[in-house]
């Protein structure tokens, strides 16, 4: 992937929108091409003055503003008593569907300082990281 496909996302159009959203899930790419991608693709939003909020963890310890995301740590733990069920005997229709209850909130400190935000303390409180 090279960068102007990346700028080609990121940045707006001539004669477009002044603001551009960005999502990392709604692209058609694999993850593994995402990965090896991350740091340019956060650095050319950055170099934009774009605020960024991402929906998983290692955007924002990548360099992204914020990320908002289910903690992945409590799915996998969920996921392991759903398998543990169905071993035990219990039929997969049978087990209810679930949907996450703990959510993370990552901010970058370091990306808001060179972007000129400042964020409120009432948010930083409330953040479960602060990446200074």
């Amino acid at each position: 992937m090279t960068p102007s496909a990346i700028a080609r996302w990121v940045l707006p159009t001539p004669g477009g929108p002044s603001r551009t959203t960005f999502s990392a899930r709604s692209t058609k790419l694999p993850n593994p091409a995402l990965d090896d991608v991350r740091a340019r693709i956060v650095g050319i939003v950055n170099a934009q003055r774009l605020p960024s909020v991402f929906g998983l963890t290692y955007w924002a310890e990548a360099g992204g503003l914020m990320s908002y995301s289910a903690n992945l740590y409590a799915v996998q733990r969920r996921a392991a008593m759903f398998v543990d069920r169905i071993l035990k005997g219990a039929k997969p229709g049978d087990l209810p569907v679930e949907q996450p209850t703990k959510f993370d909130l990552v901010i970058n400190l370091k990306t808001a300082k060179a972007l000129g935000l400042t964020i409120p303390h009432s948010l930083l409180v409330r953040a479960d990281q602060v990446i200074q």
